[in-house]
């Protein structure tokens, strides 16, 4: 008895005491850059049909809107995926997701009615997005990325040590 409470207690230290935040970080910005990517690629692919129904915002034409976000869904998700000036990549998708959800809720678009806690409407995509990018600016790009390497690559040429200049990545 002693020896499986033993090997019960090494498995939960084992699978609770180690982490991998970098290999979370890069599944995190894979899984939403390609999440996000494809609703950029359907835009594209349905431009001629959705160019007239496409919502408009700050006096801009529905053409110009649906450019903008289409642009927004393909680049940031590119380079969140991989980790290229992740941080500020990730700034414009929460933008779009904010709007997103406010032509939600305020029923803006014609073919979304306003949803309630156990509606199965896609309104609640523009707040997941929201939340995990919000992770991924908190969190940052993690040692996966091309951040990571350029921020090593500079800190190197400086002469300096890594230690020194990064914060625990």
């Amino acid at each position: 008895m002693s020896r499986l409470s033993n090997i019960i207690a090494q498995t939960f230290v084992k699978c609770t005491g180690y982490t991998y935040s970098n290999l979370a970080r890069l599944f995190m910005r894979l899984f939403v850059g390609v999440m996000f990517m494809q609703f950029g690629i359907r835009h594209l692919v349905s431009y001629d049909t959705l160019v007239h129904d496409f919502p408009t915002m700050l006096g801009l034409s529905s053409q110009t809107c649906l450019i903008f976000m289409i642009i927004v869904e393909i680049v940031c998700s590119l380079f969140i995926m991989v980790g290229f000036l992740t941080r500020i990549s990730v700034i414009p998708p929460i933008i779009t997701m904010i709007a997103a959800e406010y032509y939600i809720i305020h029923d803006l678009v014609p073919h979304i009615s306003l949803y309630g806690l156990d509606s199965t409407q896609p309104g609640y995509l523009p707040i997941m997005f929201i939340g995990i990018y919000l992770f991924i600016l908190l969190a940052g790009p993690g040692k996966i990325s091309l951040d990571y390497f350029i921020s090593i690559f500079i800190i190197g040429r400086s002469g300096k040590d890594e230690s020194e200049e990064l914060e625990e990545v």
